[in-house]
């Protein structure tokens, strides 16, 4: 967690934002139970924002393991009215395994997600963000010099392997904002909740609740508009 709230702060820091009452530290450790939540200042602030007179639903993005965002609801159950989850976690439905890096993290928090009814958008990873993929050539001509938060993300992405030829990488934390931004680039269907087991499988039943689940990425125009919104920004400094 700490090297997490350390890299907001570090990213922050390049697009001249303080972190003071913007970023809260989230859960030390993962549920044990259902009935017991994690509390952290993460989850705090989560409920506190859902309960603001707001007719509006708050959009709460994931893109780790779920663990503040399952505390909050555990917390607060009446918040899962006022909320929808858009998670980065598992894989598809139809695969036959879902042993991906943020739901294994927190099994029971990630179970109950799909268990609870709260209005969840979820996008998984094989077979959809990974194909968000991009090259240190193309961050060096539509990344580098963009100020300092585009020379921070070549930076980053080139240490990321000592050789690049022939190589890509993913970004697959850009696929909950995309969606966000514009739910054309990630094309998704409404499906019956499945059911995650402790071996991290799926199994189905259909009188459970709906979800929407991501089916796929239009890579060009997420990327366009990443890379555009960077430029922009540069400019404005």
């Amino acid at each position: 967690m700490e090297k997490s709230f350390d890299e907001i702060v570090r990213v922050l820091g390049r697009v001249d934002r303080s972190p003071d009452g913007f970023v809260h530290r989230g859960s030390t450790r993962w549920l044990e139970s259902t009935e017991v939540p994690v509390e952290s200042d993460a989850a705090s602030d989560l409920i506190e924002r859902a309960l603001r007179p707001d007719d509006r639903p708050l959009y709460v993005v994931a893109i780790g393991a779920i663990t503040n965002v399952a505390s909050a609801l555990l917390l607060a159950p009446e918040i899962a009215d006022r909320i929808v989850v858009v998670w980065l976690g598992g894989h598809p439905s139809t695969w036959h395994h879902t042993v991906e890096f943020n739901l294994r993290q927190d099994l029971i928090a990630s179970r109950l997600l799909f268990d609870c009814g709260v209005p969840f958008v979820r996008v998984p990873c094989i077979n959809v963000t990974e194909h968000l993929i991009t090259t240190l050539p193309e961050m060096e001509r539509f990344v580098k010099g963009r100020g300092p938060i585009g020379d921070y993300l070549y930076e980053i992405f080139e240490a990321y392997r000592h050789d690049h030829y022939a190589r890509s990488k993913q970004i697959w934390d850009i696929g909950p904002i995309a969606w966000l931004v514009d739910p054309i680039w990630v094309p998704s269907t409404v499906i019956h909740s499945p059911i995650l087991s402790n071996d991290r499988t799926w199994s189905h039943d259909p009188r459970r609740h709906f979800v929407r689940e991501a089916i796929g990425v239009h890579r060009d125009a997420i990327f366009a508009d990443l890379f555009r919104r960077i430029e922009r920004y540069s400019e404005k400094q």
